[in-house]
């Protein structure tokens, strides 16, 4: 077993869970990055990786940036991620046995849709835990899938960093699975212009049917457009990728949008206004934490309809005070978790 606690990407974690059961096939990784604000929330990542490594690596990833996501979201939850790497033929005993391990940290972390995940993977972990959302509830009440709330934090950001309107402007569209096409499909109502890539012949097909033209999927992000929208897997921006940028306004659901720490320089040097990725994808997160909490659905649209001001807090800050966006937002972040460290 790796020694996550020299990982590159280890970050005081506060804990990591392997879990394996060779009996129905199941590899996964639960990592708890932070329970300061509240319990720790975070998605089930269902993704094929070439090593055991690189999911270690996604999962230490994606629970810190789950801690900032939830804190400038203002939730009461901390922040933790799962990934599961390998499946067995029995999806459905594995994702029972995924909640078994849920189940087992006695409410430290609780569970949702992300990245291969579905609502029946969710009601099959619920058999065996209760710290799990994303399951459909009674009309009114927060729940189901969250995926259309993360698509409509970032369609409503997209329209504030375009002046209030998408109407006539191009959107370079990375990755249309659930987030990517559910945005979309918002856009094209008020009247975008779609390019879109995807290397899923089906996502594909879904988008083309909106309308959407395509590019290849290694050349979305060169295309010329008013806003490069990643939707897709991480680090996608780089030292590679930014000096071929076709839009001068990057905002995505992408989860660690950002390779480098050294990549929101270079974004800024080619004069490209960036919406960090987690200030903007908050949607999906703030309908679980509202699942949980048994709270309605109108409380998660009012929520999700205070990203675009949460992001302009952001971007004035980075102005005012010369910071990179991230940095801004980061900051703002640390300031809340330490105040509740405090408490």
């Amino acid at each position: 077993m790796i020694d996550f606690r020299t990982h590159p990407s280890f970050d005081r974690h506060e804990h990591v869970e392997f879990v394996n059961d060779e009996a129905v096939g199941l590899a996964a990784i639960i990592a708890v990055h932070s329970t300061a604000l509240g319990p720790a929330a975070g998605g089930c990542r269902i993704w094929r990786y070439e090593r055991e490594e690189d999911a270690l690596t996604d999962v230490l990833r994606l629970s810190r940036g789950m801690t900032y996501k939830n804190a400038m979201a203002e939730l009461p939850m901390g922040g933790g991620k799962a990934v599961i790497y390998k499946m067995g033929a029995d999806r459905t005993a594995c994702m029972e046995r995924f909640g078994e391990a849920v189940e087992a940290m006695g409410g430290r972390y609780i569970t949702a849709e992300d990245v291969g995940a579905s609502v029946s993977d969710m009601r099959a972990i619920a058999r065996r835990t209760s710290y799990v959302a994303g399951i459909p509830k009674e009309h009114g009440q927060a729940g189901g899938d969250p995926s259309p709330w993360t698509s409509l934090g970032v369609h409503l950001a997209i329209k504030a960093l375009l002046g209030g309107s998408v109407s006539g402007r191009t959107i370079a569209v990375q990755g249309v699975g659930a987030v990517g096409l559910g945005l979309c499909r918002l856009l094209r109502e008020e009247g975008a212009r779609l390019i879109v890539a995807d290397v899923n012949a089906a996502n594909l097909e879904r988008a083309r049917a909106l309308g959407a033209e395509v590019a290849p999927a290694e050349r979305i992000h060169a295309v010329a457009a008013d806003v490069f929208s990643p939707n897709a897997l991480g680090a996608g921006l780089n030292r590679r990728t930014i000096p071929e940028l076709g839009a001068r306004i990057v905002c995505g659901a992408a989860n660690n949008q950002l390779e480098t720490e050294d990549d929101g320089e270079r974004l800024r040097a080619r004069g490209v206004t960036y919406a960090p990725d987690y200030v903007v994808n908050a949607g999906g997160i703030i309908s679980v934490s509202a699942e949980y909490l048994g709270e309605s659905e109108a409380a998660v649209d009012a929520r999700v309809r205070a990203i675009p001001d949460r992001l302009w807090r952001v971007l004035a800050m980075a102005e005012t005070e010369g910071l990179l966006p991230h940095q801004a937002a980061d900051r703002i972040v640390r300031e809340r978790i330490a105040a509740a460290k405090r408490a």
